[in-house]
Order: structure tokens, then C-alpha cells, then sequence
């Protein structure tokens, strides 16, 4: 992999679920992670809340991309989940950033990941866009492994 000394350009970047590489997402929304504070007092503290750690939050991966033959896989996984397979569709996946020669540079994991929902392009026979489609993937937690 090149030598990195600056910041990777956020316009190339690959999906990778079911042993599958997708390319060709047009944005990519990484989720926020947090951990939600939990206010505590005792009767006898001083009058002044402690904050306690809860529950870790993430948050949801949305996904565009232009409509190809190759999309297929992406409606097949949500399918699953339509049909009420949701521990089957559920798999660890990852989003993948490129640096400028193509090869793999920061990579983020999602732990037993699966489809929300899927949005349909409009369509229309005026126009001159390319037919987006899009989905929102749930999560159980994420890394930054590079």
C-alpha cells in the first residue's frame, strides 16, 4: 500500500458483505457511535448528578447507489429480512475507502449487519438522472480496523 501522509478523498469506497465486493455506491453515510450517560445520586451526595456510562448506540449505515444488474444482491439480502429470516440475513460487513491507486485504505466493520429498509428510484421518463436506489442498514456495533 502507497505511503500515506495525508487525509484518504471521500469519493471512492466499496461495500463488502457475503463474500462480495460492491463498488459503485454513489454516498455512503458512516453512523455516529456513542455511549449514553446515565445520571446517578445518592441521598447523601453533594447536590451534583455523577454520570455513569450506559448503553453504546449506533447509529445507521445508509447506502446509495445507481441501479445496475448487479444490485441484485443488495434486494436479495433485504428480502431476507421481508420474509422474516432476519438471523440469516444478519452477517458482518464492511465499507472500505481507496486511496488514489485503488487500493484498500481505512476500513470500518459492522458487526452482524442487516437491511432496515430499501428505497426505490424514481423514475421518470423526462428526466435525465440516474435511478438511485438506496438502503439503510441496522448494525450491533462497528470498528475502525485501519
Amino acid at each position: 500500500m502507497a505511503d500515506r501522509h495525508g487525509p484518504y478523498r471521500n469519493t471512492r469506497f466499496l461495500l463488502e458483505f457475503d463474500d462480495l465486493v460492491k463498488a459503485g455506491f454513489s454516498s455512503c453515510t458512516l453512523p455516529e457511535n456513542s455511549t449514553d450517560p446515565v445520571e446517578y445520586r445518592e441521598g447523601n451526595d453533594r447536590p451534583t448528578m455523577r454520570k455513569l456510562w450506559g448503553l453504546n448506540d449506533f447509529g445507521t449505515l445508509s447506502l446509495e447507489s445507481g441501479v445496475t444488474d448487479d444490485s441484485i444482491e443488495l434486494w436479495e439480502w433485504r428480502e431476507q429480512v421481508e420474509r422474516g429470516n432476519v438471523d440469516d440475513a444478519r452477517q458482518d460487513i464492511a465499507v472500505i475507502v481507496l486511496d488514489e491507486e485503488g487500493n484498500p485504505g481505512a476500513r470500518w466493520e459492522f458487526r452482524k449487519a442487516w437491511p432496515s429498509s430499501y428505497d426505490a428510484p424514481d423514475l421518470d421518463a423526462e428526466g435525465a438522472e440516474v435511478a438511485i436506489e438506496s438502503m439503510e442498514i441496522e448494525h450491533e456495533g462497528m470498528a475502525r480496523v485501519e
